[in-house]
């Protein structure tokens, strides 16, 4: 391994899923994690291979909550990973402003105030890595999820400024997109749509068509490993795709007409 950034990493979204897996599969290579959620355990996990988890409490929907955790974690952190997130589904049409809040304050400002508070560490120190994970949704306009891929969309653009931003002070910025992958996320998602909607039939179809594709897909340690990777690079790639397959996807997404792609879309999901 080749620690480019020091080993000391943070991890948003510690305690499951990507960042579950992200976080056992760096300690496993070394890296000393401060795996950060809302409600971790005490205990300290050691790994073989020198590394270690070291929880640290944080909800990265709550500033004084971050501000806590910023001054727990007195290591010298050179790599932040981003994976806290949410989902929900409903209708484009709809607003129900207490489960989009919660999703734009996870999914999109939890991210502004991570790095509110960690990014300038990184700078400080002369160089590091900030990774987030945003989505293949955040490519792809997906029914009954646009609040899910907004949210990932919009840190597509915010990662790309920022990279640009923080290029002058050594510090690397990296957006991976997995498309569908089997984690606890599938069943955390919140429905959020009334059964006298006119979308509830089409809303259920789409997204549990969405749910056995994620079901189906593949573990978080697959991303883990990519995340791996990242942090073993000198010059890691503004956008990582997960698969090969998704990889093709994205590049097809690029090349076919819009309206070709949406009416794929619709075909899979839109019966």
């Amino acid at each position: 391994m080749k620690y480019h950034y020091g080993k000391n990493v943070l991890v948003t979204g510690g305690s499951s899923g990507i960042g579950l897996a992200a976080s056992e599969v760096l300690a496993a290579n070394g890296y000393t994690v401060f795996a950060a959620s809302r409600s971790p355990s005490a205990q300290t996990r050691f790994f073989s291979g020198g590394g270690e988890i070291r929880t640290v409490t944080l909800d990265v929907c709550n500033l004084q909550s971050v501000d806590a955790a910023a001054e727990a974690v007195q290591a010298d952190v050179g790599i932040i990973i981003h994976c806290a997130g949410i989902g929900i589904a409903c209708p484009g049409e709809d607003f129900p402003p207490d489960a989009v809040s919660r999703l734009m304050e996870t999914n999109f400002f939890g991210v502004l105030r991570v790095n509110s508070r960690f990014l300038p560490r990184l700078r400080e120190r002369g160089g590091g890595l900030c990774i987030m994970i945003g989505s293949v949704g955040g490519i792809f306009p997906l029914p009954f999820q646009s609040h899910y891929s907004a949210s990932k969309a919009a840190l597509d653009l915010y990662s790309s400024a920022l990279r640009m931003e923080l290029r002058e002070y050594g510090v690397h910025v990296s957006l991976v997109k997995p498309g569908d992958t089997n984690t606890g996320f599938t069943g955390a998602r919140e429905y959020v749509i009334d059964e006298t909607s006119p979308y509830y039939d089409a809303c259920i179809r789409a997204v549990s068509k969405m749910e056995k594709d994620e079901l189906g897909g593949r573990p978080a340690q697959s991303v883990a490993l990519a995340i791996l990777r990242l942090c073993s690079q000198k010059n890691p790639p503004a956008h990582k795709v997960v698969g090969f397959d998704y990889k093709l996807l994205v590049l097809l997404r690029g090349l076919l007409p819009y309206r070709l792609v949406e009416s794929i879309l619709r075909a899979v999901y839109i019966k």
